[in-house]
């Protein structure tokens, strides 16, 4: 589990063993992923957090990516079938969608979100439905409930909607009950969710000043990547730039012609995502699934433009072979990098995560426990970051975390990092080391009695 998996899976564990959702503007995100976890671990059978397992974490982020290719099948309205078929099959075959679909992180369900987001939003503006908009602000307001970050979505849009003015069907919506509905919809999911249904109302205002600390964030805090980073890492699109060429041309043209559809609108959005992104210092490889969506899209526009032209039936059979061959193509890279190296160092989707190695501590634990005859050992924890630790220890009750400087007193079982801390070092000259890989370059050590068996 990563480490944020590992948080995540955290707080999901005390929400099913009873206790409400609190806000965190610091380090977390919002109630959205665990509104949608808890239940389905309930199903599962988990009741608290020594109970749950990662697939049963996981499970949601899978149902949510799965449901996100079929989510597709609603835009073929305003994108057309071939432009939404390619679009699906990108985000099914692709190693980036596919690997943080199988990540207990916010972003798969924020992605659905926005997707929903461009689809009734787009289809109020052109109907004015009540009902279109009542989707559209449940849709923003579970964005923002995902994560701060659709604050950047929502600036990407008012700006694609400010110069491509021309192209936004807008007659009649200041009339309308549309948008009145999306606002009050998008202000009640925020208020239901970040209060956690009425249970904790100071996340209402933890929210507020969350900003601060987004601006902070963004700054990079040790994950500042250079502006160019997100065009390497979507290496794919290298190839599919000429169809992304084809797809901002059509998007174009259309416009230019008078049709009303969302193309125009969509290429700007990309276009404005891209660049914020990829402006902000603070870049993670997961984030690039927010970009990948409109990239798919368009490239979606630019397979549609291309087949309109081939007319002869040999031409569509080398273009519906070509097809096959790059799916075929990413698809093996996706069963390399998701299925058979999927924490592997080079991998690039596999950012500072946490290493195999980690696996076999709770393994050796539960022997020496077996040894001792112990219930409940107390294990003391003295390290700065001690995740993804409270997850693999869940299942041991008397765990205690304290910072390096801290004295954590007498405890069965220490867990250090390489770096001993000065208060505990005269105890742990009676203990043996045993070490354990936590992620690349960084160690940890189980100190254990010498009267008990040594690791094999």
């Amino acid at each position: 589990m990563h480490t944020d998996e590992a948080i995540n899976g955290y707080l999901t564990g005390g929400i099913l063993a009873g206790d409400a959702f609190r806000y965190d503007p610091q380090d977390r995100h919002g109630p959205a992923l665990y509104l949608l976890a808890v239940p389905i671990a309930k199903m599962c059978g988990a009741h608290n957090l020594a109970s749950l397992t990662e697939s049963e974490l996981r499970l949601s982020t899978v149902i949510t990516g799965a449901a996100m290719i079929l989510l597709f099948g609603f835009g073929v309205e305003l994108f057309g079938f071939i432009a939404c078929l390619t679009a699906a099959l990108l985000f099914a075959f692709a190693p980036l969608p596919v690997y943080y679909s199988r990540y207990f992180i916010h972003e798969t369900l924020f992605v659905a979100a926005t997707f929903g987001l461009l689809l009734s939003g787009w289809r109020m503006l052109e109907t004015k439905s009540v009902g279109q908009g009542a989707l559209a602000g449940f849709c923003a307001g579970l964005m923002l409930a995902c994560k701060e970050t659709a604050v950047i979505h929502f600036f990407a849009l008012a700006v694609a909607g400010a110069i491509g003015w021309a192209f936004v069907p807008r007659n009649g919506l200041l009339k309308s009950k549309a948008l009145p509905v999306a606002l009050l919809v998008f202000l009640g999911t925020v208020v239901l969710l970040f209060s956690w249904f009425g249970q904790h109302w100071a996340g209402l205002t933890d929210l507020f000043h969350a900003a601060e600390r987004v601006v902070v964030r963004a700054g990079g805090e040790g994950h500042a990547k250079p502006f160019s980073y997100y065009f390497e890492l979507l290496d794919t699109s290298l190839v599919l730039f000429p169809l992304t060429l084809a797809g901002v041309y059509i998007a174009i043209w259309e416009s230019i012609q008078g049709n009303r559809k969302p193309y125009m609108l969509l290429t700007l959005y990309a276009l404005v995502t891209f660049v914020v992104y990829s402006t902000i210092p603070y870049k993670t490889p997961w984030l690039a699934l927010n970009l990948w969506l409109p990239l798919a899209l368009i490239n979606g526009l630019g397979v549609a433009g291309i087949w309109a032209l081939i007319k002869k039936p040999a031409g569509q059979w080398l273009a519906g072979i070509a097809c096959v061959g790059f799916l075929a193509v990413l698809g093996l890279e996706t069963k390399a990098l998701v299925f058979e190296k999927p924490f592997d160092e080079k991998n690039p989707f596999a950012y500072a995560h946490t290493g195999e190695d980690i696996t076999r501590l709770p393994e050796r634990l539960n022997e020496l426990v077996q040894v001792t005859k112990q219930a409940q050992p107390r294990i003391a924890v003295i390290a700065a970051d001690a995740w993804p630790l409270p997850w693999y220890l869940r299942k041991f009750s008397n765990v205690g975390y304290w910072q390096p400087a801290q004295e954590p007193g007498a405890a069965d079982f220490y867990l250090t990092t390489t770096e001993v801390p000065d208060p505990i070092t005269e105890r742990l000259k009676t203990l043996r080391p045993e070490f354990f890989g936590v992620r690349p370059n960084v160690l940890l050590i189980l100190w254990t009695p010498m009267n008990l068996p040594a690791a094999p």
